[in-house]
């Protein structure tokens, strides 16, 4: 267990040099600690929510030139007294200045342990701490308008008031379990199905985003898939706009596979161009090479299939997704500039409109391919008006409450006891109390946390 008592130090910038680093320390004795080596006013009688330069000495000589902003609890991200030191980027003098911290009573913070302790202190509930993780990780605008939104309450508003009109009607019920014997009823029934509904759809609603929240947190992952020399890393940078992968006419030039990342409307998708796929070779490096591509079809969220269309026999590249085991694919014809569109539908005019023509080459059709791997994950807008669940203990959470939303609705058409439906509803209570850290358990926070990086 954690002494929360410490005064803690943290390193909260990125590693490597830069402008500027920030060395973070949160406690009781924070501006003591810091009084000890800053050379300039006197921190602890600064008003709060100030900056102020200075010098960091060790023993008479001058480290660094910085400025230290103070924040004074329970004000502050922490709920602490708050020093947070804007050093020069070196990280040996980050080093330096960390050092003399720790030297004067600061312990290095645990991973984590700053957004811990705003959580603790009751500065954020759990939803909106993890919500820091999540934004310090988004690399688009989904990801971070997700984060946003629930680091600023709308996962927590939701959650509060499924909570306090579930609250309600328990009190209600417990109040008709201390007059039993009178046989009266203070929860009215037929408003307490409504209820239940309601929070059923909710949670329903909440459960079913997750799959759009996991693309938003973590990409798309997708595998250019197809046989040697039919325009994979012509396509790859194609769609990155810029000449990211060798191109030769030489049929299995791309060996092992490469990965790049595209943003299509503020999701992530993580293209993985590979080896070309064929029945036979006595080539060892391009045996492997095919492995590699067999794996990483396996592991993709989206397989796109790029077939030849000046092949010989281009048809029979069509069987591949034949064994696809319900990974979602889109059929792409390459080189459609070498057969021209008319010859190229006749070709496959049995697939109709399940196949995507374009020139890798000419950038032919590049702008539908990339609105198709689109709508293939979104499916429709984005809404950022509501929230979106991004996270799988949140989504698992929220299908404990719904099993016991569904056990409440049963026992109630079952004519069950009061003592047993309150039992149930204390079941949902504790459920949605876990997502928040209403209710919660040392270990759980130690796992959470510790995800964190260190000056977080």
């Amino acid at each position: 267990m954690l002494n929360l008592n410490d005064t803690i130090v943290a390193i909260a910038t990125p590693p490597g040099a830069g402008a500027i680093g920030i060395i973070r320390l949160s406690g009781s004795d924070a501006f003591a600690i810091a009084g000890k080596i800053f050379s300039g006013k006197n921190l602890a009688m600064q008003p709060t929510h100030t900056l102020h330069f200075g010098r960091i000495k060790d023993d008479g000589k001058v480290i660094d030139e910085v400025v230290a902003g103070i924040y004074k609890g329970p004000k502050s991200y922490t709920g602490e007294d708050v020093v947070e030191i804007s050093c020069h980027g070196s990280n040996y003098v980050l080093q330096r200045v960390m050092g003399l911290c720790m030297s004067n009573g600061a312990r290095m913070a645990k991973p984590g342990e700053f957004t811990l302790r705003a959580f603790l202190n009751g500065r954020l509930d759990l939803t909106q701490a993890e919500a820091v993780a999540d934004l310090i990780a988004s690399q688009s605008d989904t990801a971070h308008k997700a984060a946003m939104h629930n680091l600023r309450g709308g996962f927590s508003e939701d959650l509060k008031q499924m909570r306090e009109q579930l609250l309600k009607f328990s009190a209600l019920i417990e109040l008709e379990l201390d007059f039993s014997e009178e046989d009266v009823e203070f929860a009215n029934r037929a408003q307490f199905y409504e209820l239940i509904d309601r929070l059923t759809s909710a949670a329903q609603q909440l459960i079913n985003s997750f799959r759009l929240g996991n693309v938003i947190r973590n990409g798309v992952s997708v595998a250019i898939i197809g046989s040697p020399n039919a325009g994979k890393s012509t396509l790859l940078n194609a769609l990155l706009n810029e000449e990211r992968a060798i191109v030769s006419e030489i049929a299995g030039t791309t060996r092992d596979t490469i990965e790049e990342t595209l943003n299509i409307n503020g999701i992530l998708f993580r293209l993985i161009d590979t080896a070309g796929i064929r029945e036979h070779s006595m080539d060892v490096i391009e045996l492997q090479g095919m492995e590699r591509s067999h794996e990483a079809m396996k592991k993709a969220d989206i397989v796109i299939y790029l077939l030849d269309l000046t092949a010989p026999a281009p048809n029979s590249q069509i069987l591949i997704p034949n064994s696809t085991n319900g990974i979602r694919y889109l059929l792409v014809g390459n080189k459609v500039d070498a057969l021209g569109i008319d010859k190229a539908r006749a070709a496959f005019c049995d697939l109709g409109d399940n196949i995507l023509y374009i020139s890798a080459k000419d950038k032919e059709n590049i702008h539908r391919l990339k609105e198709s791997l689109y709508s293939l994950v979104a499916e429709g807008e984005i809404s950022y008006e509501g929230t979106i669940i991004t996270n799988a203990r949140h989504y698992g959470a929220l299908e404990n409450v719904l099993h016991s939303l569904n056990e409440i609705k049963a026992g109630m058409d079952n004519n069950i006891s009061g003592d047993l439906i309150a039992l149930d509803i204390r079941t949902c209570l504790f459920a949605l109390g876990e997502i928040t850290g209403e209710v919660t358990t040392e270990d759980k926070l130690d796992y959470i946390f510790s995800k964190f990086c260190i000056g977080k």
